[in-house]
């Protein structure tokens, strides 16, 4: 069954969930700054390999220094050539097809920004490509 909420809640959340990526984000701007509320970092939780005997520790410094190999890359715009500001926008919306026109003009404008989060390695490289060749300087995490 679904919970039953008072009118005001319902009207507050029928309200939000009309606001666009942008909107909701100066919404949580706005209410940290208007209820004082501060980021707080997530407690480190200790290794596994801390805990266990010392005898199970890999046994060469060069097994422990292996890196896992990286599958996930994020792609971020960190700047563009303003001549080229409409075709990079046009190309952003492309990317992010939730973004109308105005959002993405407004992520062009509040550079830089992670275009693309957890993207193969072959997409981020073609996105990488596109948007050079239009203008944009990116950069690959």
């Amino acid at each position: 069954p679904t919970p039953e909420f008072s009118n005001k809640i319902e009207e507050i959340v029928k309200s939000i969930s009309q606001l666009t990526l942008i909107e909701a984000s100066e919404l949580v701007d706005a209410l940290k700054t208007r209820l004082n509320i501060t980021e707080i970092a997530a407690p480190i939780s200790h290794s596994v390999n801390e805990s266990k005997p010392i005898e199970s520790q890999p046994s060469t410094p060069i097994e422990a220094e292996k890196p896992k190999e990286k599958t996930t890359f994020n792609l971020t715009l960190t700047k563009i050539d303003a001549t080229q500001k409409a075709k990079v926008i046009k190309e952003v919306k492309t990317i992010m097809p939730n973004m109308n026109l105005v959002e993405a003009k407004k992520f062009v404008e509040s550079l830089p920004k992670v275009l693309k989060e957890n993207g193969s390695k072959e997409e981020i490289e073609k996105l990488k490509k596109t948007l050079e060749s239009i203008g944009a300087t990116v950069q690959l995490d």
